[in-house]
């Protein structure tokens, strides 16, 4: 059965643990927090303290803003703190956004969030064994861990590990040093089979796994409503999303796969000067039904499956509820599990 995760965005962060109790109760397996303008870490324990099952991924914490052994620390806490319910999902972000925002340093991502997340196990190894720290990588150095600043073994395991990408390189550390991956919500099925699991085998062989080892989430950009009117207006909302991604030259790999990838320099050209509506109206229908789905929600249970069942383990719906009624989520759960088991 194809696991489902709900996107938690926007709103009140200080009340994420009842967003969080709310989608346990609807009937959701996954909630994930992004990092945006304030610490996803935080939300997820106050989303773990306020859940007994569900588990609470970050979808994702930007690695680079970070150093492995902060991360490694937070994450084994959460994990302990949640009963061992935590994915930590890391992401690398761009270039301007690590050297502008963070202040961090920027080079080779792939072959640094190789390196990170093989920093982050070693740190963990040392922790679990006793052994000694001894990770000397290129681009990250571990060697100095003393009793007092080892947290030990974890009752419950260290996490799993998810990596998002979305170019080939990065997809491929995923699937090498990955437990699992997120799937950029700017994606299509054809994307999916031709690009991203070939390209995840490649991983997998590196790696010696085999895919029954690794788990993959793909975003799905779900526009629902109860009448034309608001399913329509969902329509709109996601048109400007994807349009905002399509801005991103990093994101050009999936326009050039769908046969528009024309439209990525037109589409940065416009977010410079703020031409958000326009930058929408290149959107077209036919490109908005190939990335998401839209219905009511008991059209969209079986446009889902049909969409990711068989090719990914979870689905993460990246909501755009028109209804007027959060619980409308509770019908289209039912819808997909319904639809999954037919």
């Amino acid at each position: 059965m194809m696991k489902l995760e709900l996107a938690m965005m926007g709103g009140d962060f200080t009340a994420r643990g009842e967003e969080a109790a709310r989608i346990e109760a609807q009937g959701l397996d996954c909630g994930v927090i992004f990092e945006s303008s304030r610490d996803p870490f935080l939300q997820v324990l106050l989303a773990a303290q306020n859940t007994k099952h569900l588990e609470i991924a970050t979808g994702v914490a930007i690695a680079f803003a970070r150093s492995p052994m902060i991360v490694a620390q937070t994450a084994n806490d959460l994990q302990a703190l949640s009963h061992g319910r935590f994915v930590l999902g890391l992401g690398s972000q761009v270039k301007a956004h690590i050297e502008k925002r963070f202040s961090m340093p920027w080079s080779r991502p792939a072959a640094r969030m190789r390196e990170f997340v093989q920093a982050i196990r070693a740190i963990w190894h040392a922790w679990e064994t006793g052994e000694k720290l001894e990770f000397r990588g290129e681009l990250y150095t571990h060697t100095l861990m003393t009793p007092m600043f080892s947290q030990g073994p974890n009752p419950f395991g260290t996490p799993p590990i998810f990596v998002a990408g979305v170019g080939p390189k990065m997809i491929e550390v995923a699937g090498e040093v990955g437990d699992g991956m997120y799937v950029h919500p700017l994606n299509t099925p054809t994307f999916l089979t031709d690009v991203l699991l070939p390209t995840l085998h490649k991983g997998f062989t590196a790696a010696g796994k085999q895919r029954s080892d690794f788990e993959v989430s793909c975003q799905t950009i779900v526009m629902m409503g109860n009448s034309d009117e608001q399913i329509q207006t969902a329509r709109n909302k996601a048109k400007g999303q994807i349009s905002f991604y399509g801005s991103t030259p990093a994101y050009q790999v999936v326009l050039d796969h769908m046969g528009v990838g024309e439209l990525q320099p037109e589409l940065n050209r416009l977010s410079k000067q703020g031409k958000w509506f326009e930058m929408m109206g290149l959107v077209t229908d036919d490109m908005l039904d190939d990335i998401g789905v839209s219905g009511t929600p008991a059209q969209l249970g079986a446009q889902i499956v049909e969409r990711n069942g068989g090719l990914v383990d979870r689905t993460m719906l990246t909501l755009y509820n028109e209804t007027g009624d959060p619980d409308a989520v509770v019908d289209l759960v039912r819808a997909v599990h319904e639809a999954d088991k037919a």
